[in-house]
């Protein structure tokens, strides 16, 4: 059937040939088409590749003549018009998603818009890999003999480099402009010293149209730090590193546990951390937990430290408040000695409004980098957004993700603000109810292009790169493979998770707790598209909000969490829910899971950068680690728990297994149950009663024993259950699964169990 089914389509495609090639009078030459391999695939590539060159190389190949030649010519411009790259596998993307199928138009639009940008970096730079090294030769670049300058910035007039070099002489180093307004210098070095001393502040002096002159930092400066007599941030000219990495990177994780962390608050005291302090004193806790990825925040400098690195000025610049690139580089060749990989918090979602130490209006009141008018503008973030169709901003933004693989050796990327991208009205007040509102006029192609040429790159160079949205909109195929009309993400955060437990917490009793639809969202994702699980992130914890632990035990935390006090109702049941909201989301909400740091021994209050409404108070800016340390404090329990829990995943390794099957949501008894990795996994909610001989359901039979229990001593429960009691299933099918065991479940208690023969 194979065979049949192959010489039919190679019967297809001959005839069809033949009648290419006799509507151009060109039937003599089928032989010469055949022997090349001219099919109609490489026909519609060489009409979109626009070549005359590579179109003469053919028409030499086949003997044309000079009239032959002008009609091929002109029908592959007739090609070029009428057809489309169509994603090769997209009928692999309908299999699993029929509804797609209504709106392949739209999906085959994105696919031919990233296809043709492919081949024009074919044709112009070399290919993507070659265009996203544009780091080498663009910016502030130190070299063996001289010191060269490339920044682009069409609308200036004239452009020159200041400095501490040259006593901020604004006509002595001028730059040249060529046709595509990128401005280039060269500093040759003096007896061999370079004309710029290492670690000193420059600028560019440009001149526009009207004669004005204006300050800029370099947009592909390399360091940033602030000024010492005005707040604004300087461009500093630092030599090429010579940090050698020792560790290669390890294999990336099949099922991400993530660990997200700010370097900055990451110190017991009310102060900003430092690279050096972070590898010291949190990696090792990050590796004994049994977390497998780091996520790294605020890395991109930005001048704001107040927006938690959300407003990024210098995209290529490590944040120069944490330390020296080459102390960044130590901590993840660290991180990478301790089997660690990291994930850089990327945001090429929008730029901060920044003129004297950013990108806005970089030279001059001109887009440049951004859309033009209100497009260029994110009115809630206050912030600029960029021209994602633009050739010089695609070269800044795919060498930025570039620069941060090769340089530091990040092992990936989480994506921010990704919604936010993929719409035109940013995701914001709309309710995402059918596949229309996914591909409508209000859908940003541009953007939805550029992540596409991103994930293209990231995986081309660095094939284990792990690629994180944060998407809350659901759009369709997001992390599907491009060559089925995807975006080719590998994971999308659940971000309705957190968001639920938040309102749980905040607006309803226990017993109000709705069994089915906690597990509703948990499971509510796209078949085949994988998900990071959370049950809170660095989001729940700005102020405005509290951590999961502070909404649980609020004012309590502050009198009850020692165990030389009364264990209180309140505390109590803070340590049982906290324990149990993240063993269940871990387990049944995603393929991924991830923590934000400190928040898995129950981190209390809130996060709160320095800023004028505190005092500049760095007093909730900072981790307190001396909570978890101190051996009388319960926060001990929730670590002890949280460490349990991943290692636990680690050898059954449910994150990669099939989503569970629940078997029960009893929302009366408020009793869930459900089978994943091998694991049977029984949550019993209920503040109140616990339940002797309940029947669970369980599809393989055998002998069961405890390999996790909430309640245990050790976590700060009451030790209800033996941990050595035995399991035996009998072959009485029960909530459609083959057989069944009796337990006794202590309320507010969680239980997992694994098979031991």
């Amino acid at each position: 059937k194979k065979k049949k089914k192959k010489n039919k389509r190679k019967t297809m495609s001959t005839s069809w040939l033949q009648g290419f090639l006799s509507a151009l009078h060109l039937q003599h030459k089928m032989e010469a088409f055949v022997a090349q391999g001219l099919d109609l695939a490489s026909l519609l590539s060489l009409a979109h590749l626009d070549d005359l060159a590579e179109e003469k190389r053919v028409a030499d190949e086949l003997g044309l003549t000079t009239a032959e030649r002008v009609r091929l010519r002109s029908a592959l411009k007739d090609f070029r018009s009428a057809h489309r790259f169509v994603p090769p596998k997209i009928e692999e993307l309908f299999g699993l998603d029929p509804y797609l199928r209504k709106f392949m138009p739209s999906i085959v639009e994105r696919f031919d818009k990233y296809q043709r940008f492919v081949l024009e970096f074919n044709k112009h730079e070399g290919g993507i890999a070659k265009f996203s090294k544009s780091y080498k030769r663009y910016g502030l670049l130190g070299h063996a003999d001289c010191i060269t300058l490339r920044e682009w910035a069409p609308a200036a007039t004239a452009l020159t480099l200041i400095g501490d070099f040259n006593g901020w002489n604004r006509t002595s180093h001028a730059a040249q402009k060529d046709e595509f307004g990128t401005w280039t210098l060269t500093l040759p070095h003096e007896h061999g010293v370079p004309a710029i001393p290492h670690n000193t502040h420059v600028k560019l002096c440009m001149t526009l149209e009207d004669g004005s002159k204006i300050e800029r930092i370099p947009a592909w400066i390399r360091r940033a730090e602030p000024a010492k007599d005005k707040p604004v941030y300087e461009g500093v000219y630092t030599e090429p590193s010579k940090f050698e990495f020792l560790h290669p990177r390890p294999k990336a994780p099949a099922r991400p546990k993530i660990y997200e962390a700010h370097v900055g608050i990451s110190s017991n005291e009310p102060a900003i951390a430092t690279y050096a302090h972070f590898t010291k004193n949190v990696l090792p806790r990050i590796a004994d937990l049994g977390y497998n990825t780091i996520q790294l925040m605020a890395v991109m400098e930005h001048a704001y430290y107040g927006s938690f690195g959300y407003q990024v000025t210098s995209f290529f610049a490590a944040s120069s408040r944490y330390g020296s690139q080459d102390e960044l580089k130590e901590l993840i060749d660290t991180a990478h000695k301790l089997g660690l990989v990291v994930l850089l918090d990327v945001v090429h979602s929008h730029a901060s409004k920044n003129t004297l130490d950013g990108l806005n209006q970089y030279d001059g009141p001109t887009a440049s980098y951004f859309h033009a008018g209100g497009r260029g503008n994110h009115e809630q973030w206050d912030s600029r957004l960029f021209n994602y169709s633009a050739w010089e901003v695609l070269r800044f933004l795919l060498s930025n993700l570039r620069w941060w693989l090769d340089e530091f050796q990040f092992d990936g990327f989480r994506f921010d603000g990704v919604t936010s991208m993929l719409y035109l009205h940013h995701g914001l007040g709309r309710v995402f109810t059918s596949y229309d509102d996914y591909f409508d006029a209000s859908v940003d192609v541009d953007a939805c292009v550029y992540l596409m040429l991103a994930n293209h790159l990231i995986h081309e160079v660095y094939p284990d790169a792990i690629v994180i949205a944060e998407e809350v909109s659901g759009m369709p195929a997001l992390c599907r493979p491009l060559e089925e009309g995807g975006m080719g993400f590998d994971f999308r955060l659940a971000m309705a998770v957190p968001d639920m437990w938040i309102k749980m917490l905040k607006e309803l009793k226990d017993e109000e707790w709705d069994m089915g639809s906690l597990c509703w969202t948990l499971t509510n994702r796209r078949y085949a598209e994988k998900a990071i699980a959370y049950a809170e992130s660095h989001d729940q914890a700005l102020v405005g909000d509290k951590t999961l632990a502070f909404w649980l035990m609020d004012a309590e935390m502050y009198t009850n969490m020692s165990e030389l006090s009364e264990l209180t109702p309140v505390v109590d049941r803070g340590l049982a829910l906290h324990k149990m909201i993240r063993l269940v989301t871990h387990a049944l909400g995603g393929e991924g899971y991830l923590n934000f740091i400190g928040n898995e021994f129950g981190h209390p209050e809130w996060l709160d950068f320095p800023r004028k409404d505190n005092n500049e108070s760095y007093a909730h800016c900072r981790r307190q680690w001396a909570l978890v340390d101190d051996p009388l404090l319960r926060y001990k329990f929730l670590n002890a728990f949280d460490k349990d829990m991943q290692h636990l995943e680690e050898k059954h390794k449910w994150l990669g297994a099939p989503q569970a099957f629940v078997s029960l949501k009893h929302e009366g008894d408020k009793i869930i149950a459900f089978e994943r990795g091998g694991l049977l996994f029984v949550f019993n909610f209920h503040a109140t009663r616990s339940f002797t001989d309940y029947r669970i359901g369980i599809d393989v039979a055998g002998k069961y024993g405890i390999a996790l229990d909430s309640d245990r001593k050790e976590y700060g429960g009451h030790a209800r259950l033996d941990a050595s009691c035995a399991f035996f299933t009998e072959p009485k099918p029960w909530h459609e699964r083959r057989n069944s065991v009796l337990m006794y479940l202590p309320c507010r208690t969680a239980v997992v169990l694994e098979k031991q023969d």
